[in-house]
């Protein structure tokens, strides 16, 4: 199964980068790809390689990491519409971004992805300080993400009030755009995700057992406190990093998950090597998708996958509530 999801996102990746504003043919892309003759003019191969194929890179590294997090999220809070953004990651990168933009007075500046990196970082952190002793408490440590999301949001929005000239890039990066993407970017990213990935894919045998109480969990041989800080901690890395490159894309991280362990049938532990390849081939798809419907404008891709995910989030709870009742 894990092998179909694999094919998806290469066929995925093969369509995104000969469709748009110019068309390349498929079988040139694929063979341009292999390192073959293709026929392609060398303006249609610098677009190929310098402009499409960092951009697919991209989408698919951010789709993977917000895809995983989310599930993880899922299982360490025991809540099935966690989202990665839940510990305050996306309201801290998005001051840090702000920072960077009001401080430079520049629509885009290379300072950007580092300070939406390490705001997104520090503010998780903030939230197990605040949390302190009570961090194995998910319902604690989910309030105190709260806190501090709200915090880092207040301090953004006074910055934007005060650097008003400057609210439509800050706005533009909030909704996600991928129109910045080269390969430095994918390469800096592929570095720490990758990372964030393995890790969190070598303990997937132990995240189950987050699903039971703590006693029942060191009865298994497990030490919950230990591989819930090491499972938020990896999350954290994956989604601080998606954001500083990305923006904010939200629902990826629940969509994706409940999709593919319905297809699956299988627990988050099973499923989470698909959920990284089907997460990366969705948003591979959705920014596809926010490149070619009013070309040659763009869409935010945050626009996309919320058109997606809101009403598949509805269904979700809806489906909660039904449970529960």
């Amino acid at each position: 199964m894990t092998a179909i999801f694999g094919l998806v996102l290469v066929l995925s990746c093969l369509l995104a980068t000969s469709i748009g504003p110019v068309k390349l043919d498929f079988l040139s892309v694929l063979k341009t790809l292999l390192g073959q003759s293709s026929g392609l003019s060398d303006q249609d191969r610098t677009l190929l390689l310098q402009i499409r194929l960092p951009r697919v890179a991209l989408a698919a590294l951010v789709g993977a990491a917000l895809a995983t997090s989310g599930a993880v999220y899922q299982t360490v809070f025991r809540n099935p519409l966690a989202d990665p953004y839940l510990l305050g990651a996306a309201a801290g990168a998005g001051l840090g971004a702000t920072l960077a933009i009001t401080g430079s007075g520049k629509t885009f500046t290379a300072a950007l992805p580092i300070f939406a990196f390490l705001g997104g970082v520090l503010a998780v952190l903030a939230t197990f300080l605040v949390a302190g002793k009570f961090f194995s408490d998910p319902s604690s440590l989910l309030l105190s993400g709260i806190a501090v999301g709200s915090f880092a949001t207040a301090i953004q929005t006074f910055l934007q009030q005060r650097n008003s000239q400057v609210l439509r890039p800050v706005y533009s990066w909030i909704l996600g755009e991928l129109t910045v993407a080269d390969w430095q970017s994918v390469k800096w990213a592929s570095i720490y995700i990758f990372l964030a990935l393995a890790i969190l894919i070598r303990i997937s045998k132990l995240l189950d057992g987050l699903m039971l109480s703590d006693e029942e969990a060191f009865s298994l041989g497990i030490s919950p406190n230990k591989i819930r800080m090491i499972a938020v901690g990896a999350a954290t890395l994956a989604t601080a990093t998606a954001v500083s490159v990305s923006g904010l894309i939200g629902f990826v991280g629940i969509v994706v998950p409940h999709i593919i362990r319905g297809i699956t049938k299988r627990a988050t532990n099973r499923a989470l090597l698909a959920i990284s390849l089907s997460g990366a081939a969705f948003l591979v798809l959705a920014d596809l998708g926010a490149r070619t419907l009013i070309s040659p404008a763009e869409l935010p891709i945050g626009v996309i996958t919320a058109f997606i995910g809101a009403p598949f989030f509805l269904f979700v709870l809806r489906a909660k509530r039904g449970g529960i009742q």
